[in-house]
């Protein structure tokens, strides 16, 4: 009996050295890519994780980052090249991801989240992790949520403070069929377009306006093409941090764990640097002449666009959309007190 005892020991111990010399023979350079440029929050973000990766790693790992959609005219075609594992670590907005893992379009459902603290309480919580684990199945590892923002309507003809006013304006959107339906179910006219085609077409005039978060409007330099800038606060918009699944199966279990371990943790700073950034560049492009509209009326919106829950709780299950919901978002703590002074 002790022998056995001791041989499973010796056993355990054999897998552990293994394990650790494993982890510290492989090496590896990795591509990671996006479509945003290097000051965007998703870049500032990505170079946290490679310095961090590098730093614990002790340089056996080293990510290169690829901003402005040097590894892919589009999210959609980087998606595609990371499941192929030409690229390993792509950050998205959950737009083309959906025609990957469809689950997590739900995201895109408009007017789904109250605040940035619901956001937190669902992303982080048993909803967001289901999300990212869908996708392992279609060949990607999603590791965590980092964040695009919540995305606001922009054009260059009407300062837009009701649904009613927006009717009628030819925007661009993404390829999704979510958004698609939202804009068309509250009269507008959305038209797909492919990101490098955007800038262009909105100079030319060939559609009136689009809609992003603050951060893409402004590393986009939209401003000089577009006149409003309406908060709709219409989609909270997410962007899943992830690896090709050919890739991260590659490597050691210790670096795997470090990985996951090291997106959450960025996560937190990213979101946060999205968030505190945001009235900073509103103030900065409302001086370069922009109009900020901010007494906008998105109970008309989301009145506007209530008719497409038809169409996604059969898409998503009503129950789902539901627990999104409902979830509810932690007390805030309480400032400590400070200890009583001596006498």
């Amino acid at each position: 009996m002790k022998k056995s005892i001791v041989v499973t020991i010796m056993a355990m111990v054999v897998l552990l050295v293994a394990g650790q010399v494993g982890a510290a023979e492989f090496k590896a350079t990795m591509k990671m890519g996006s479509t945003q440029p290097s000051d965007h929050p998703y870049m500032v973000g990505a170079q946290k994780f490679s310095d961090l990766i590098k730093q614990r790693t002790n340089g056996r790992i080293v990510i290169n980052l690829y901003p402005s959609s040097q590894l892919g005219k589009g999210e959609r075609e980087m998606v595609e090249s990371m499941k192929q594992g030409i690229i390993e670590l792509v950050v998205s907005s959950t737009g083309p991801l959906g025609g990957f893992s469809p689950s997590i379009n739900i995201l895109d459902i408009p007017y789904l989240f109250r605040d940035s603290a619901h956001v937190d309480a669902v992303l982080d919580g048993p909803i967001g992790k289901q999300l990212l684990q869908d996708m392992d199945k279609h060949g990607i590892v999603g590791m965590a949520f980092w964040e695009n923002g919540f995305r606001h309507l922009t054009n260059s003809k009407v300062a837009v403070k009701t649904a009613a006013q927006g009717k009628g304006l030819k925007i661009r959107t993404m390829e999704n069929k979510v958004h698609l339906l939202a804009w068309k179910t509250a009269g507008l006219n959305p038209t797909p377009m492919a990101w490098g085609e955007l800038y262009p077409a909105l100079q030319q005039g060939v559609i009136d306006g689009q809609e992003n978060p603050v951060a893409v409007f402004y590393s986009a330099k939209f401003w000089e093409v577009q006149k409003y800038f309406s908060l709709t606060y219409h989609v909270y918009s997410p962007a899943p941090f992830m690896m090709s699944k050919k890739k991260f199966q590659a490597m050691p279990k210790a670096d795997q764990e470090l990985f996951m371990k090291t997106a959450l943790e960025v996560a937190a700073f990213q979101r946060k640097l999205n968030r505190d950034d945001e009235e900073k560049k509103l103030k900065e492009m409302a001086a370069k002449g922009l109009t900020v509209i901010r007494d906008v009326d998105r109970a008309s919106f989301a009145k506007a666009m209530e008719p497409g829950y038809a169409e996604w709780n059969k898409d998503f299950g009503k129950e789902k959309i539901a627990a999104i919901v409902n979830t509810k978002a932690p007390a805030a703590k309480a400032p400590a007190k400070a200890a009583p002074k001596k006498k």
